[in-house]
């Protein structure tokens, strides 16, 4: 996926922990809500201004990332696959993915420029666990681009497992890598591959 639409994946990140948060408000109204408060504090952050990764990804662990759903989204990742892979595998996978998420946004996030985002009509009827939020994200000099993201209601909460952009997901963008990796090097190839990138994704994160 381009790197130039990781800073908006993020902004859905930031958008989705909502969900959890005050349930009687419309999901639509608490994104809009959390995002404007999210890109204000983007704004009025130096050190994030400045590509301080450390200090982007410390907050993303803190205040996101426990409303997302890893294993869903390792799953969907890897594909048939995952069926494949031991419990403790599959944890090493969810374990892996999820720290390459999580730096792969702390990087967007040293990135943002001056989106804005504009939010589609949202539907939902009583009783759905499992919904779609609609947004378009503008650029200046740019195309919108349609950001949509999916959550699932889970006994913790509103949890998101996919994000796509453009019509592409997030999640499954990864799959053919991945499949490559199993094919040549198994399950266990694929998480050190993992590891790879995230002991690299660490020593940038430290330069920075």
């Amino acid at each position: 996926m381009n790197p130039k639409y990781l800073v908006l994946l993020l902004l859905a990140w930031f958008a989705a922990l909502v969900q959890a948060q005050t349930p009687e408000i419309a999901p639509d109204v608490l994104v809009k809500n959390v995002t404007d408060e999210v890109l204000q504090i983007i704004r009025s952050d130096k050190d994030i201004q400045a590509g301080n990764s450390k200090k982007a990804m410390e907050l993303i662990e803190a205040k996101v990332q426990q409303h997302f759903n890893f294993t869903h989204m390792t799953q969907l990742g890897v594909g048939r696959d995952w069926k494949n892979a031991s419990a403790a595998q599959q944890k090493q996978l969810a374990d892996e993915f999820h720290t390459l998420l999580v730096r792969t946004y702390a990087k967007a996030l040293t990135e943002y420029k001056s989106q804005t985002i504009a939010f589609k009509p949202f539907k939902m009827n009583a009783g759905d666990t499992d919904v779609k939020v609609r947004t378009q994200v503008n650029q200046a000099g740019s195309k919108a681009i349609p950001l949509d993201y999916y959550l699932e209601k889970l006994p913790a909460g509103w949890k998101v497992y996919d994000i796509e952009v453009e019509g592409i997901s997030l999640v499954i963008n990864y799959r053919e890598s991945f499949a490559a990796e199993v094919r040549s090097g198994g399950i266990d190839g694929l998480i050190k591959s993992l590891q790879n990138k995230n002991k690299t994704g660490a020593s940038e994160s430290k330069k920075g």
